[in-house]
């Protein structure tokens, strides 16, 4: 019995929409960004609020769109991925759409194989990113500003 079979492959924020055909949702999050993936079978189209993933206007931003596709190899060739993404920056968003690409194809494919892919590549591309923002405090303008201390 081989990894894939026998056990199944859990993957955070990710989940089965429909059965047959097989149509996985995966969500991804950075600080406000918020990606939603839907995986499903197809042709390796991968299209990011509506544009091809080749169109995105910022390069930074689509190379770290594209490494879960490129670190899974042939197996994102077998899917359409189509995702939302609303709120945060440029580069939060493209993080938030990484994780989103990268949980969907593992709960997709259920390949553990690929999920410890993406673990030894990053693991915040499965896990997520705990760090938040600190909250404001009262009578301060932001969370840890303080009063200029002058000595003379």
């Amino acid at each position: 019995m081989s990894s894939a079979e026998g056990q199944k492959v859990e993957a955070l924020g990710a989940y089965i929409a429909q059965e047959t055909p097989r149509v996985i949702i995966a969500v991804g999050k950075k600080k406000t960004a918020v990606a939603r993936a839907v995986v499903k079978p197809g042709i390796g189209r991968v299209r990011i609020n509506g544009y091809p993933l080749e169109l995105w206007p910022v390069e930074m931003a689509r190379l770290k769109m594209s490494e879960p596709l490129v670190l899974a190899g042939e197996l994102a060739k077998k899917v359409d991925i189509e995702v939302d993404v609303r709120g945060g920056g440029y580069m939060g968003q493209a993080i938030a759409v990484r994780m989103a690409i990268a949980r969907g194809l593992v709960k997709f494919f259920e390949n553990t194989q690929l999920k410890e892919i993406y673990l030894t590549y990053d693991p915040y591309m499965i896990k997520g990113d705990p760090r938040r923002t600190e909250p404001k405090k009262p009578g301060i303008k932001h969370a840890r500003s303080k009063r200029q201390k002058a000595y003379r």
